[in-house]
């Protein structure tokens, strides 16, 4: 029998899916786009995952148009459901999708690049100077700008995540999970399984193959590798490959990774050290992931830098590749379309709880509290690039210092 309601999702999937140039060579014009936004992301990205989110959908959904915001939520989900950092591998899948595979280099090339970068540099102050710079004056600005830009993406993509009173009570829900300590995948998958269960109740039946439904997940077996003694470039590399490719969640669980690996079982870090270099993560823009530069470079010196920062991020580039040309795909199954609105949602309602941590960092007193309300109103209001609201933040912050807040 013809479906139409099928054979609609079906051609939608399929239009977006061909509109994508990934056999034909990308228009010169597309990579100069793609490396010219995610190069200055880079480089302004402050505030960890949920403020990067938040920057990319305001670049690429409402002023460039490269994507919509469905397709945006479902890159997300995507990014959600692949190890690795959500936002660079967020960032390489908008790269794909504008300008093909050389958009995914590019892109997520030219997102981590400045905070290694900056992340070495620091390293090599740290190595021959004792100790970490300080920028709080910095962060003292920008967090609560980035707050405000955070609650603007997290509203506007929950416009179009939240499709009915299941989806608010399933957000709810991870919502209070999360908070509640339980793992981040299992919330997700959880949240994709129960809504493709509802809204399918009366096609499932025993013996349907869709209830073997098994999400692309691209976390292999990998077992415990470089477990020699010896500090050397190559051994730091497959330790952070093993990371990139298993790791779920957010910096905090990068740290116990990292502790469990090199303070406690090879012994190539203190605490201290560690701790240190989480902290450089924090406070510089780009992905947190690029703590593996600084420690890489404490190691083992220039060359430990360059392969932990490409061990720890190669997985990410290879998962990407393998899942993208099955995202539209999943918009053309009524099974499948109904779990990635279950993971989207509970993407939203797991930066909304992220944002809440933030908040809590960031507004620290009358003004902090009214950068944060300025920056919302204006974000609501005008239709006013987040590039300059951080600048901004980031001025009154060292205005602030030098006046003695």
């Amino acid at each position: 029998m013809f479906d139409p309601i099928a054979a609609i999702s079906r051609a939608t999937a399929f239009e977006y899916h061909h509109r994508v140039p990934d056999a034909a060579p990308a228009p010169a014009r597309s990579l100069g786009e793609v490396a010219a936004l995610f190069l200055k992301l880079g480089f302004i990205a402050f505030g960890g995952p949920a403020a990067h989110i938040a920057l990319m959908r305001d670049e690429v959904v409402k002023r460039r148009r490269w994507v919509t915001e469905q397709e945006f939520l479902d890159l997300l989900g995507a990014s959600n459901l692949i190890p690795g950092p959500t936002s660079t591998e967020l960032a390489i899948y908008l790269g794909y999708a504008r300008a093909g595979w050389r958009g995914l280099v590019l892109a997520g090339g030219l997102f981590i690049l400045p905070a290694a970068l900056i992340t070495l540099a620091i390293a090599w102050a740290y190595v021959r100077y004792g100790s970490t710079p300080q920028a709080e004056w910095l962060l003292y600005g920008i967090k609560p700008v980035i707050i405000a830009v955070v609650a603007q993406a997290i509203w506007a993509l929950g416009r179009t995540a939240f499709k009915g009173p299941l989806y608010v009570a399933i957000g709810a829900l991870v919502l209070a999970l999360y908070a509640a300590g339980l793992n981040v995948i299992v919330l997700l998958l959880g949240a994709g399984v129960l809504v493709m269960v509802v809204r399918n109740a009366r096609r499932l039946r025993p013996g349907n193959p869709a209830l073997a439904l098994v999400p692309l997940l691209g976390a292999p077996a990998v077992s415990t590798m470089a477990s020699a003694a010896a500090t050397d470039p190559v051994s730091l590399f497959w330790v952070f490959l093993k990371i990139g490719a298993v790791l779920y969640g957010s910096g905090y669980v990068l740290l116990a990774f990292l502790r469990s690996d090199l303070v406690v079982r090879l012994q190539w870090l203190t605490d201290q050290q560690l701790i240190d270099a989480v902290a450089v993560g924090q406070f510089t823009p780009g992905p947190v992931f690029t703590t593996a530069t600084f420690i890489g470079y404490l190691v083992a010196g220039p060359s430990g830098a360059a392969l932990s920062t490409l061990g720890i991020f190669l997985p990410s580039f290879v998962f990407v590749a393998i899942v993208y040309p099955f995202v539209p795909r999943l918009r053309g199954s009524t099974f499948t379309s109904a779990f990635l609105d279950g993971v989207n949602v509970a993407a939203i309602g797991l930066m909304l709880a992220v944002t809440w941590q933030l908040a809590r960092s960031a507004v620290v007193d009358w003004l902090t509290a009214g950068l944060a309300l300025v920056a919302t109103v204006v974000l609501l209001r005008w239709r006013v690039n987040s590039v300059w609201l951080i600048a901004g933040g980031a001025a009154i912050g060292a205005i602030a210092r030098g006046l003695g807040f």
